[in-house]
């Protein structure tokens, strides 16, 4: 193991990381991106990630068996710099990207699978995969993304669910390929034309497809669809943030199967 102690601002890692951390432009260049705190690490290692450098605060401690990366001690001074956000328990490391298709998800004979198009906010995102997590699903897929894959927020914001989630990009008609294909039956939420989601039977291979808060599905998802759900809106708002939507019906889909 490597290692090595890190004292200027100046220094080219520091400022490698740093353009990792704020630009996801370097990041689909290099191949690479950011983790931050000891847990998100632990969960990315357990996914088999590739983690290439770790950076450690002074009088920090990191060591897995089997695992040996290249490990550098930095300043105070130095971390506050490379850290995207406060309390991250002194640990960063940079991991190398690993981007899935559709081909890649093995999926069981009777999958849930939770399909966003255009989110792009990367804290919701994040939040989505937290509940994927808790829900066992067996996949999310961003359709048409407007939001990178591997932003600090996102990765964040799941706190390690990216790496235990299998999660894919790909275009709306690819994904509906793809799910038709497998007779995976498309449950599109939407205000319009739809049925109460606790009324609609999810017990079988099922994705669940949600838009952005702003302008919902658009009309390729509507057209694909095998049935349309809604979340009854009993106040004066007729909408929930994504997250919070996808956690409720991705319980209800758990429900239904649990019975």
């Amino acid at each position: 193991m490597e290692e090595n102690v890190i004292t200027s601002l100046q220094n080219a890692r520091v400022k490698r990381l740093v353009q990792l951390q704020q630009k996801s432009s370097e990041r689909r260049r290099s191949g690479l991106f950011v983790v931050e705190g000891q847990r998100e690490l632990m969960h990315c290692v357990e996914a088999g990630y590739e983690v290439e450098e770790v950076y450690m605060l002074e009088g920090g401690w990191w060591k897995v068996e089997g695992f040996s990366p290249a490990v550098f001690t930095v300043s105070p001074q130095v971390y506050e710099k490379m850290a995207y956000r406060g309390s991250t328990e002194g640990v960063i490391a940079t991991v190398r990207q690993r981007n899935l298709t559709l081909v890649d998800l093995q999926l069981p004979a009777n999958p849930l699978i939770m399909v966003l198009e255009s989110v792009e906010k990367p804290g919701n995102l994040g939040a989505v995969l937290r509940s994927a997590d808790a829900a066992k699903a067996d996949a999310v897929v961003i359709c048409d993304p407007l939001t990178d894959l591997y932003n600090p927020n996102l990765i964040r914001a799941s706190l390690g669910a990216v790496f235990s989630v299998p999660l894919v990009a790909c275009s709306s008609e690819e994904c509906i390929a793809f799910l038709k294909q497998r007779n995976i039956q498309i449950l599109t939420a939407q205000l319009q034309d739809s049925s109460l989601y606790y009324d609609t039977d999810m017990r079988r291979a099922t994705a669940l497809v949600m838009g952005t808060e702003s302008t919902g599905l658009t009309d390729v998802w509507r057209q694909a669809a095998d049935a349309h759900i809604r979340i009854p809106m009993l106040g004066r708002m007729d909408s929930l943030n994504v997250s919070v939507s996808a956690a409720i019906l991705l319980f209800e889909a758990v429900r239904q199967r649990t019975k």
